[in-house]
């Protein structure tokens, strides 16, 4: 039997770094004419590289050394950088970063969705806050922590393997220890440390994701802009004695706490909204708040991550909207009709429509709680629902507002939008390039007319984009 060649790694020196691409690579060339994209490096960087990943038309590459370095080059605050996956940017300077997200994003509406930029191209609005603006972060718990270069280098033994921090980028199974966070603010960074150090006290085991056992799994932390605060525990099983031990230690050290739960989750995996959750202490809870709406968000609530951008966001999509009282709106994936209760006030009326019951729940309470009556959330499944029943009972929508997860709209749902026929949709999105590909299958019957990135995610790649559509007469 033949046997399988494998992809010989090589050596590229001098490369001239001349853009940032796709998940937050920086862009070479190669002189064979392939594409080298390369972790940590910053566009104006030369470098040397070496080869990891070898394709058809590009390679994957990193860094072995920098013969020049980029003027929009900054030092990184985080000593986990370059190890975590979670802030790939952090040593580009902002201004940069805000280029590079706004640039990916009109090129993927050109090149992918084939249309022409409008009149109205707006720049990227950029974040006041740069760090520590993330209202919810999640940490997994491990008994085998991933040693860095450094640590194995220096030969010493590490007794104690316990981490409490987040997954090596594309290892499931390996969890970097965190000493500090710079993404979500005080006392976040304070009650991880707590936690870490109260169940090594307790001899309570950390988790070992490839044999499923331990007790500590995960630890989630959302606060509020309302100075709520909310801590989850998960646990693999109940020790009752172990587990209130803890729980107890937690609130007593950090009275602001104002929801304390837990989840006993003993399936292969962290998601916990097929579970039910625990309330050990205060409310099952926290309150949002804007503009004087208030939002219920519970464990298993979707919330935007960014709450002080997310406000910004809103304003661009009420002031794209430019409703005048009398429209009919669909919200399509509404969540917890954060998007609908923002605008409800000026329309006639507003129908959110969600397949997740739970967030539909949500939405109702939300609603009533913001004494809004001109809203109505149902549940539904996006592909089957607007059926011709749907428009007579509701009213035909003068304006869809769309907002979809980051895979974009099914095939069948833009079929349907076609169907619909309203005068204009407003599509807010996580990721520009399946937003472009919707935005082709549009065309033939919407003219792009607004276009707003906006940055919810500093330090990252990530960028969310609004756009606006009219029909085409």
């Amino acid at each position: 039997m033949a046997k399988r060649r494998r992809n010989k790694h090589i050596e590229l020196k001098h490369l001239d770094v001349i853009d940032a691409g796709a998940k937050g690579k920086a862009v070479a060339k190669a002189p064979d004419g392939r594409v080298v994209f390369i972790d940590n490096a910053v566009p104006g960087d030369i470098v040397d590289v070496q080869t990891y990943k070898k394709r058809k038309g590009y390679y994957h590459a990193r860094v072995n050394r920098f013969i020049e370095y980029s003027d929009k080059r900054t030092s990184p605050v985080c000593e986990h950088f370059g190890t975590c996956g979670g802030c790939k940017w952090q040593d580009m300077k902002y201004e940069h970063q805000l280029y590079y997200k706004e640039k990916e994003v009109l090129n993927n509406l050109t090149r992918i969705g084939k249309v022409t930029l409008p009149k109205n191209t707006y720049s990227i609005l950029g974040s006041a806050q740069q760090y520590f603006y993330r209202n919810k972060m999640e940490f997994s718990f491990s008994d085998n922590k991933w040693l860095t270069k450094e640590q194995i280098d220096s030969g010493e033994k590490v007794l104690n393997k316990n981490a409490l921090g987040f997954h090596i980028p594309g290892m499931w199974d390996k969890i970097l220890d965190l000493n500090k966070c710079y993404l979500q603010k005080d006392p976040s960074n304070a009650i991880r440390d707590f936690v870490k150090e109260k169940a090594q006290e307790l001899k309570m085991p950390f988790f070992d994701v490839r044999n499923q056992t331990g007790l500590l799994r995960n630890l989630m932390i959302r606060t509020s802009t309302t100075g709520d605060l909310m801590v989850l525990l998960q646990f693999y099983y109940d020790d009752k004695i172990k587990n209130t031990l803890l729980l107890d230690a937690l609130r007593d050290q950090f009275p602001t706490i104002t929801s304390l739960l837990y989840v006993i989750n003993d399936k292969a995996n962290d998601t916990i909204y097929d579970l039910e959750v625990h309330c050990h202490f205060g409310n099952d809870y926290i309150m949002e708040e804007m503009e004087g709406l208030q939002f219920k968000v519970t464990a298993k609530s979707f919330y935007q991550t960014n709450s002080e951008q997310a406000y910004e966001l809103y304003k661009v999509v009420r002031e794209f909207a430019n409703l005048q009282g009398n429209e009919v709106v669909y919200d399509l994936y509404t969540g917890t009709g954060t998007i609908a209760q923002f605008i409800a006030k000026s329309a006639k009326k507003v129908i959110g429509v969600e397949a997740v019951p739970d967030a539909i729940t949500a939405a109702i309470e939300n609603a009533a709680r913001n004494d809004i009556h001109n809203t109505k959330f149902l549940v539904g499944d996006m592909r089957k629902i607007f059926d011709d029943e749907f428009s007579t009972t509701h009213g035909h929508p003068d304006l869809i507002i769309t907002d979809p997860p980051r895979d974009g709209m099914h095939p069948d749902v833009l079929q349907q939008l076609i169907k619909i026929n309203a005068e204009r949709i407003l599509y807010v999105s996580c990721n520009s390039a399946t937003q472009a590909r919707d935005l082709e299958v549009l065309k033939p019957h919407y003219k792009l007319t607004k276009v707003q990135p906006v940055d919810m995610f500093p330090q990252t790649h990530h960028v969310e984009n609004v756009v606006l559509l009219e029909k085409l007469s």
